[in-house]
């Protein structure tokens, strides 16, 4: 099993992964992640940019020439009234059931916490649903720790 930086060459192997991971978040919460029909195209244009982006992190777990999971993550500009001007954004971290619980997702949060650090970009944040406590642990054991809760609610018009 290896872990490398993903190639424009990838992101066909990678889009039924999105499939899958936008599929979960919309199970878990369809009012936060209603997303529109096929948005694993949506991402098509977006992985191959990243993929060509040195200032952006999109890595892909391969296992005897088939991808198994992926990690993509970028960099964002903060609101210009805090000290901090940039962050680096975990969006998204997939590892296919049949290879989960081998440390293949913590071997790509790790790796992605490196390339970031030899960027100099000071912090890492990301997103877990509610229903996702595993992921949470996941990122607990890599050094993350809680900073804001996200609330929502559904107005009806």
């Amino acid at each position: 099993m290896v872990i490398r930086r993903a190639t424009t060459t990838d992101v066909p192997q990678v889009l039924p992964m999105v499939a899958k991971i936008c599929a979960l978040h919309e199970s878990w919460d369809d009012a936060k992640y209603g997303f529109l029909t096929y948005p694993e195209q949506r991402y098509e244009k977006w992985l191959t940019r990243l993929a060509n982006n040195e200032r952006s992190v999109f890595l892909v777990a391969e296992n005897q020439g088939q991808l198994i999971g992926f990690l993509v993550a970028t960099i964002e500009q903060e609101i210009p009234i805090y000290r901090l001007q940039e962050f680096a954004f975990i969006h998204d971290i997939w590892v296919e059931p049949e290879y989960r619980q081998k440390g293949i997702a913590r071997q790509m949060v790790m790796q992605t916490v490196e390339s970031f650090s030899q960027m100099g970009v000071k912090q890492i944040r990301l997103d877990t649903a509610n229903a996702n406590e595993s992921s949470r642990r996941l990122f607990a054991s890599c050094g993350f720790r809680f900073s804001t809760i996200e609330m929502l609610i559904e107005l009806s018009h």
